[in-house]
C-alpha cells in the first residue's frame, strides 16, 4: 500500500504514479478524504471520478481539451473526455484495476487546474 498523500499539499502539485495492476482499488474509506479535496467531482460506483465543466461554446471546450492533453501526457494518467458544445465531461478511473487510485485524484486535480487557467490568460 502506497503512503498517504499529504493533506497539506495540493494534489494538483503530486506526481502521478502509474498502477502496474494487482493493488486494490481505493475503499470509500480512502475516497472519502481526497474527494473533499475536489471541487464538484463526483464519485460513480466507488470505481470513476466524473465533473462535467461548462463552456460558453464548442469552440471553448475543443480549447480546454487541447489543453488537458499535454498535462495527460506528462503524467500518463489520460482521462476519457466527451465533448459536447458548452461541455466538457470528464470520466478518470484507473483501468488496470477497474477502480479509483490517488492518481486519478491527483489527474482530477490538475484538470482542474488546467480550467482556472486557460489557453491565453497567462
Amino acid at each position: 500500500m502506497s503512503e498517504p498523500t499529504d493533506m497539506q499539499c495540493d494534489l494538483a502539485d503530486l506526481k502521478c504514479v502509474p498502477c502496474r495492476g494487482g493493488v486494490p482499488p481505493l475503499t470509500p474509506e480512502e475516497i472519502g478524504p481526497l474527494l473533499a479535496r475536489l471541487e464538484g467531482w463526483q464519485v460513480e460506483d466507488h470505481q470513476k471520478l466524473i465533473k462535467a465543466y461548462p463552456f460558453k461554446n464548442f469552440a471553448q471546450a475543443v480549447d480546454f481539451v487541447n489543453a488537458v492533453t499535454p498535462v495527460a501526457e506528462e503524467e500518463g494518467h489520460h482521462p476519457d473526455l466527451y465533448v459536447r458544445w458548452g461541455e466538457v465531461k470528464v470520466f478518470l478511473w484507473t483501468h488496470k484495476i477497474d477502480g479509483l487510485t490517488e492518481s486519478d485524484f491527483i489527474m482530477a486535480a490538475k484538470i482542474d487546474r488546467v480550467f482556472q487557467e486557460p489557453p491565453g490568460s497567462g
